[in-house]
């Protein structure tokens, strides 16, 4: 009785166990998946999705325009106050 495990052996094993699991992450629907998008936006991400400079950025905390975080020295601003910039005008 020779029960020695060959490279193809743990080969078959691999692809089995990979899809079994890709099965279970398809079977769970995660719920979180129809918005990925984060909450809070940091300053660069504010700058590069509106094409502006820091400067209208900071205007735009200073005239309350949009609600922001100052967390551990950078300030993170509200995704919705900033898409409704775009809605009100």
């Amino acid at each position: 009785m020779n029960d020695m495990v060959t490279k193809e052996d743990l080969r078959q094993f691999g692809l089995l166990l990979l899809d079994k699991i890709q099965a279970v992450f398809k079977e769970k629907d995660f719920g979180h998946t129809e918005n990925m998008e984060p909450d809070w936006l940091r300053s660069k991400s504010v700058r590069k999705l509106l094409d502006i400079s820091a400067g209208s950025v900071q205007n735009l905390r200073t005239s309350q325009k949009v609600r922001f975080k100052k967390v551990l020295g950078s300030y993170y601003y509200s995704r919705e106050d900033i898409e409704k910039l775009f809605r009100d005008e």
